[in-house]
């Protein structure tokens, strides 16, 4: 039998709010830029360890909301900051570091950085813009044809996390700091104002080459501030996708500034996708998944037999499937069909997707969410939500 639960909203959101976890003494953190020290607290408990404890209270970015305009899909947003955590704990332990929204870097200077040079040229060195000049030369404003191939933006938005780690005197401090780089890998532009969208596809290789070149330029700007120059830095760099992408963008390298050291270190490469199903790509990784899914497709067309609207996405690290994700839409049923069709469907799960990847599946209708259907890896049997 499935774990089926059916409860109302409010039961849930008090059945959350009794799973708080007891915090742990207070600490006091010590803030390197003003030495003022205040008390914070860190919970006990950790939900496993791909994820970071988060100091209460919790602290809101400095740049906060500008990730929302500056990157095209919902999918890239999220994933730039999920992304930038998970490579993070290659250099932090989720064991000995604290999560923490980025504190350094406000909505002034990321703004900033993200103009072309000559548009803040008068502005401090410090803050000036690090994507291209639209200039040539000459110092003549190029054509809009020209500066697609020549000079597109490359850099749409910085993204800061710190992680903070706990000492001996029973206080928390600085421990470390990961930055994320999205670049553009297509460039949009108009040729007349009001006018139509082009766009210009940015080669792998010139996104690469310019991302590491600012790179290198952002680790000299932080190393110049005192309460960052004794920290190690990561840096990633985020291929965003297109504006009408269903699946987001992925880090594709990273590197590390080790403490008190002025440059980065040796680029280490991820291999992430993420890939909709059903896909035409090539690859035995793929293809074992997209037969599952063409098979879970059919089954579902047997319930519903005008039904087709099934969209699907898994995530691969280093070619292997971690993580299946399928968002189903459904007219608005009566609640007991909507309650037997998600029966229905996780009978359909057990059998026909793979049972060692982590799966979230969403029942949504024009009402909004309707249910929701997760397995872990292994696990015998998924946990339903009816709302």
């Amino acid at each position: 039998m499935n774990r089926f639960r059916w409860l109302p909203s409010l039961v849930v959101l008090a059945l959350l709010a009794a799973c708080v976890p007891s915090p742990e003494e207070d600490t006091e953190f010590l803030t390197d830029k003003t030495e003022e020290v205040e008390t914070t607290i860190i919970p006990s408990m950790q939900l496993d360890e791909n994820y970071y404890k988060t100091l209460i209270p919790y602290k809101e970015s400095a740049s906060r909301g500008l990730v929302v305009s500056n990157l095209y899909t919902k999918y890239d947003i999220k994933e730039v900051e999920e992304g930038l955590m998970r490579l993070s704990q290659n250099v932090f332990s989720t064991d000995d570091y604290y999560f923490q929204e980025g504190q350094y870097l406000d909505s002034y200077t990321v703004s900033n950085w993200l103009y072309r040079e000559n548009q803040n040229e008068k502005l401090d060195p410090s803050l000036r813009g690090l994507n291209p000049s639209n200039e040539d030369a000459s110092g003549v404003e190029m054509d809009p044809e020209t500066r697609a191939k020549e000079a597109p933006i490359y850099l749409a938005h910085i993204v800061e996390q710190n992680y903070l780690k706990k000492t001996d005197d029973n206080k928390v401090g600085l421990g470390g700091v990961s930055i994320g780089l999205a670049l553009n890998s297509i460039y949009y532009y108009q040729k007349e104002q009001y006018g139509e969208y082009y766009q210009e596809t940015i080669p792998q290789e010139v996104m690469e080459q310019k991302g590491k070149e600012i790179a290198e330029e952002v680790i000299t700007r932080l190393r110049a501030r005192p309460e960052l120059s004794e920290v190690p830095i990561v840096i990633g760099l985020f291929k965003q996708e297109k504006r009408n992408s269903i699946v987001p963008g992925t880090y594709f390298a990273y590197s590390t500034s080790e403490a008190g050291t002025n440059g980065l270190g040796e680029w280490k490469p991820i291999n992430e996708v993420y890939v909709t199903f059903p896909t035409s790509l090539e690859g035995d990784y793929y293809r074992e998944m997209n037969t599952a899914f063409q098979n879970f497709k059919q089954d579902i067309d047997k319930y519903f037999s005008n039904y087709t609207s099934v969209i699907g996405s898994g995530y691969y690290r280093n070619n292997e499937l971690q993580k299946i994700e399928i968002e189903i839409p459904i007219q608005f049923y009566g609640k007991t069909e909507i309650i037997g069709f998600t029966q229905y469907l996780s009978g359909v799960i057990l059998s026909q997707l793979p049972n060692d990847v982590s799966i979230e599946v969403n029942i949504n209708s024009i009402n909004g969410a309707e249910a929701l259907i997760l397995k872990e890896p292994n696990d015998d049997e998924p946990f339903v939500h009816i709302y």
